[in-house]
């Protein structure tokens, strides 16, 4: 499905879709291209007219311009150059900081024309900025995120949002991306719970290179349910499944209660931390990292990263957004495809 390049130096093709426009996407992409050292580790896709989306770009005097090719295609990828490639024809009066119609359709475009090429194995890499869930809705785009729509589009039986600061050594995946609060517990199963255990053991060992993965799993409930006073989750479903991948001879532990854990700095001792809904992780993952995780979707046949934050509406227009999470999410996705190009190789070509 996804192609690796046929030489071990030529540099992976990471395709950028642009999220909402009217949102700090543009922007942080922009930020993070003006360092020319990228170029030296990725040839850069960006699914969009670079016409529309930098040349009133509202930067310092003193800011360089970038140059881009503009593409009809991929095929015509230019290696160690900025490419974009058009998705969209007509114009539309782009308002920062004001979603609409237009931003959302844009938005779609770009990350279905770049999510058909990687498929196609035109990119190696995907690396999405921001989208407004909400704004991204149509009658052809009909999922909560990007995590949804890439899994059912790669036909991926199961994926893992999978927060990571690699600086930090910082790793945190959740079992339930997103799903209401109410809705979490019902969502819990053994096979759900096995499942995205599974997942996370294969990424650490396929994605970052960890031979023994060390991993914790959090508890359901206050106190990690308090041996059955606050919660019976972690004593009937949890802890089960924890001890038959110990059966199993995996360093899986746990359930611990979350905020015991987090407060005393226990995920120092494991290679990746499993939360078991959305907030549970992503809370404390953005307090310790919000401005250099990245948002990794493990569990796919392709690469795909985005920074760990939204649109940020009110920021957008003012140059003042922060690219160190979007250029992150660029040096992740590019390590993941080195290290799973390198351990597809035949041993005498490594």
């Amino acid at each position: 499905m996804n192609q690796a390049p046929s030489t071990k130096h030529q540099a992976p093709r990471i395709g950028f879709s642009v999220g909402d426009l009217a949102g700090i996407g543009p922007e942080v992409i922009y930020k993070t291209l003006l360092d020319e050292r990228l170029l030296k580790i990725c040839t850069p896709v960006i699914y969009g007219t670079a016409t529309a989306l930098f040349d009133d770009f509202p930067t310092p005097a003193e800011t360089e311009h970038l140059t881009f090719r503009q593409l009809r295609e991929a095929a015509d990828i230019a290696p160690g150059r900025l490419n974009a490639v058009t998705c969209w024809e007509e114009d539309f009066a782009l308002a920062p900081g004001q979603p609409s119609a237009a931003t959302g359709a844009a938005a779609r475009e770009s990350l279905l024309a770049a999510s058909r090429d990687l498929k196609a194995g035109k990119l190696d890499a995907l690396v999405t900025a921001p989208i407004s869930k909400d704004n991204t809705q149509a009658d052809n785009f009909r999922y909560p995120g990007h995590t949804e729509f890439l899994t059912s589009f790669f036909g991926a039986p199961e994926s893992l949002m999978f927060l990571v600061d690699e600086d930090a050594g910082l790793r945190i995946a959740t079992v339930t991306g997103h799903v209401p609060l109410k809705d979490v517990p019902a969502k819990l199963t053994v096979e759900l719970l096995k499942t995205k255990i599974n997942l996370l053991l294969k990424s650490l060992k396929q994605d970052f290179g960890i031979l023994k993965p060390r991993i914790a799993v959090l508890g359901l409930n206050p106190h990690a349910g308090e041996n059955g006073l606050l919660g019976k989750e972690e004593g009937d479903l949890v802890a089960p499944v924890i001890q038959q991948f110990i059966q199993d001879g995996h360093l899986v532990m746990g359930p611990f209660p979350a905020d015991g854990y987090f407060g005393t700095q226990q995920f120092r001792q494991f290679d990746a931390t499993l939360a078991l809904y959305h907030d549970q992780g992503l809370i404390p993952f953005k307090l310790m990292a919000f401005e250099r995780g990245v948002n990794f979707t493990a569990g796919l046949p392709v690469v795909r990263t985005s920074p760990d934050h939204g649109t940020a509406y009110g920021l957008a227009g003012q140059y003042k957004a922060d690219e160190s999470s979007f250029r992150a999410a660029v040096y992740l996705a590019c390590d993941i495809w080195k290290q799973r190009w390198e351990a597809a190789q035949p041993r005498s070509a490594r």
